[in-house]
């Protein structure tokens, strides 16, 4: 792992097309060059400091997703992936395994998530409404429970500020009816899947988001990142216990940390202590461990 962490990428002779709170990427020509910097948002901020080396487990365990998941679905790494990769490391070293080559195309504008259990905005949509968002839900349920099933409940999918729950039926007028069935499907096997793997490693997949994207001829393409403890909670099997926050492999412990503090989730975002970062970081490092073995 890097010494030092990677908050922007720089010296490369390709276009930059997009820079998001984690990713940014580039122009091949006939592909998107996709680097995941060191860089962590939290409440769609982000922070001043990096972790060292987030960047690459995120782009590994996304790998190893994106490997099992063409049983279920088309995505974006190109043919010939490996190989370009390979050549890209021969030139630049320091991007090798925190980058992809991927397909262009064009990201549909909500983000599929899929929960498993009732925690983050969920909880607090259940607490005010003693729903899951547009989802009627048993009574007396309490925080970090398991749902009756998993549910989707998309999301608008901001450029910047917070991404927003959006309803089913919302959700399908915006992408079409028949994108959206296709999402919601796909969406909810890969979490199936998600949850078979993180049990066999001792952990509970409590919610995680996808992103998808169409190519010219309409056909749907998983895309992004896949699993990662960016964009899902993890947790571990052994000390699941409902009734409050659960013990985390994801950057819940950043989440945590600002939550005890008076910051109105807005920039600019305070400063993170040496223990939260290393605690944040070392739990990424543990999930990956776990799973990509």
């Amino acid at each position: 792992m890097p010494e030092k962490a990677l908050l922007e990428v720089v010296g490369l002779p390709y276009p930059l097309v997009a820079s998001g709170k984690v990713r940014e990427v580039f122009d091949l020509g006939d592909a998107f060059l996709m680097v995941a910097t060191d860089r962590v948002s939290a409440f769609d901020v982000v922070m001043r400091e990096g972790l060292a080396g987030k960047g690459i487990v995120l782009t590994q365990i996304s790998l190893y997703w994106f490997a099992r998941a063409t049983a279920l679905t088309r995505h974006h790494l190109v043919d010939d992936h490996a190989a370009r990769i390979a050549a890209l490391g021969r030139d630049y070293p320091e991007l090798q395994y925190r980058s992809m080559i991927v397909k262009k195309l064009k990201p549909l504008p909500i983000e599929a998530v899929v929960r498993g259990y009732l925690s983050g905005s969920g909880w607090k949509s259940y607490q005010e409404t003693g729903k899951l968002f547009e989802y009627a839900l048993p009574e007396a349920l309490k925080e970090s429970a398991q749902l009756p099933e998993p549910l989707f409940t998309p999301t608008t999918k901001a450029a910047s500020g917070h991404d927003l729950p959006i309803n089913c039926v919302d959700a399908a007028q915006l992408i079409g009816e028949t994108c959206f069935e296709q999402v919601r499907e796909v969406s909810l096997q890969l979490y199936q899947m998600g949850v078979a793997r993180a049990a066999e490693a001792g952990i509970l997949l409590a919610d995680t988001k996808f992103e998808f994207g169409t190519d010219g001829a309409g056909q749907l393409y998983l895309i992004d990142e896949v699993l990662t403890p960016d964009s899902s909670r993890f947790w571990p099997m052994e000390s699941y216990a409902p009734g409050g926050p659960q013990p985390s492999y994801d950057k819940q412990f950043v989440r945590d940390y600002l939550e005890s503090l008076d910051w109105d989730k807005s920039p600019p975002a305070p400063s993170l202590p040496e223990t939260v970062l290393s605690g944040t970081l070392n739990r990424y490092i543990e999930a990956y461990a776990k799973i990509v073995r």
